[in-house]
């Protein structure tokens, strides 16, 4: 696979060619994604959960992640590498600034924050200093407790409102790419449309300009709990190794079969 960058991310938006994300958090699998078409490896906080087996994503630390992202780099064959910035790592600009600077020296391309307008003066001082960043919005997991849950986000009028006012917001402030996590699909889609910068969905319609799983669920390897946009590709028909499931993963992202009306919410 050629060496995917910013330039190569922003094209596929503009060809309408959906973009596939995974996650990863070792060499193995990350040679393994990126050498099967995968444009984009996520080296998620998601780690807490399916690598440290905690409840959530909040007790990621900056070491953690460094380390991750480091092994990432490693064994990743062209894929464009984001890193999240973990939970309190860019609490202050001043914060932001020496821990993304931390994840890009760890081998990442682009940082990722979750959270609205309130981060806009760190996404100056970041792009500003060239380090590229992707926003999240809608279900931001390291704000599970202030949110009351694992709850779809945007539903009535003035949350769709201001999940709009902070898409835009991100936007002005220099993001490059922006995920939405458990977003109505007429809301995914009406912003896709309306934003300049890709965008990545989880649990936000098959329209958005990209997918992304954690890839131990779409693997089938959460058997506690799985949520509704997970789709298991290692029990699809003719599947019989990783390497196959992660090939239905991106096949099914590209011809927009995933998600399917049932992996999405209204």
């Amino acid at each position: 696979m050629k060496k995917q960058t910013l330039h190569t991310i922003q094209a596929l938006k503009h060809k309408g060619e959906p973009i596939s994300v995974l996650t990863a958090y070792d060499s193995t699998f990350a040679k393994l994604i990126s050498e099967t078409g995968v444009e984009i490896i996520l080296i998620g906080d998601s780690l807490g959960n399916v690598i440290q087996g905690q409840d959530s994503t909040v007790p990621v630390s900056m070491k953690d992640m460094c380390y991750h992202t480091t092994c990432v780099a490693r064994g990743n064959k062209g894929a464009l590498l984001i890193a999240d910035m973990p939970y309190m790592s860019y609490a202050t600009e001043k914060q932001t600034l020496k821990n993304a600077a931390k994840l890009m020296q760890s081998g990442a391309n682009m940082v990722k924050l979750e959270g609205g307008e309130w981060l806009t003066e760190s996404i100056r001082k970041l792009t500003e200093r060239g380090i590229p960043v992707c926003g999240h919005l809608g279900l931001t997991p390291q704000s599970v407790d202030a949110l009351g849950g694992y709850k779809v986000q945007g539903r009535d009028k003035a949350a769709a409102e201001k999940l709009e006012a902070d898409a835009m917001a991100l936007q002005d402030a220099g993001v490059s790419l922006i995920v939405f996590e458990c977003v109505p699909k007429d809301l995914a889609t009406r912003l896709t449309q309306k934003l300049q910068v890709a965008t990545i969905g989880i649990g936000a319609g098959n329209q958005t300009d990209g997918q992304v799983l954690v890839l131990q669920d779409m693997l089938g390897l959460n058997d506690d709990f799985q949520p509704k946009f997970v789709r298991n590709f290692m029990a699809e028909p003719g599947v019989q190794s990783i390497k196959d499931a992660i090939e239905a993963y991106v096949k099914s992202v590209k011809d927009r079969s995933f998600p399917s009306e049932s992996h999405t919410f209204d």
